[in-house]
């Protein structure tokens, strides 16, 4: 038994490997590679992956469609809608705006990301909205933020660097650097590392 599953589980990988073969040699060679390269690094930190960066793209595309639509997103519609069918990205995340290097998504189900911008090594969870207040209006994000599950985010607001949203906040008015902010309308609940009660 212990055979079969070894002999499955390389071809397999084989087959995968076969219909992600576009997809590798974008990752080697598009002009986003080097952003690529660190989010599939930083990704298999965060899932404790033990792979060099080649196998390790290959088991990223294969097991999290979260990181598919990232992957698609960095090279761009007019060459993902080619390739897209061979491994198909997760329909319930959408991804848009000027998005830093490191983004990681967690169970990125129902996720709506439309930011004016995102810094570097954030980090959004599940059933989070980043997204617009009118045709104009949308969130900017600094480095480092954490958005966590279920939170919104509305309108031309900041986030500012350090930052974390906690779960089902809901974020209208600025936040400053290196605070947690929960609550319906959110406020923050620490700052610098300091517990405060501070409404925003």
């Amino acid at each position: 038994m212990k055979i079969l599953n070894i002999i499955y589980y390389k071809v397999a990988l084989i087959l995968n490997c076969i219909r992600l073969t576009p997809h590798y040699l974008l990752f080697k060679r598009h002009e986003s590679k080097d952003i690529i390269r660190y989010e599939v690094e930083r990704w298999l930190v965060i899932n404790n992956m033990h792979f060099n960066h080649e196998k390790g793209f290959i088991m990223l595309m294969i097991n999290f469609p979260e990181f598919r639509n990232l992957f698609y997103f960095r090279i761009g519609d007019n060459i993902s809608k080619y390739i897209e069918f061979l491994c198909p990205k997760m329909n319930t995340l959408f991804i848009n705006g000027n998005i830093g290097k490191g983004l990681f998504i967690q169970h990125g189900f129902a996720t709506i990301i439309a930011a004016n911008s995102i810094g570097e090594n954030c980090w959004i969870n599940q059933q989070v909205t980043i997204g617009f207040s009118n045709a104009t209006d949308c969130p900017s994000l600094g480095n480092n933020v954490t958005i966590s599950s279920g939170s919104k985010i509305i309108g031309k607001v900041k986030i500012g660097d350090n930052s974390k949203v906690g779960a089902n906040a809901v974020v209208v008015k600025d936040v400053p650097e290196n605070c947690t902010v929960i609550g319906v309308p959110a406020y923050i609940i620490k700052k610098n590392g300091q517990k405060v009660n501070i409404k925003i």
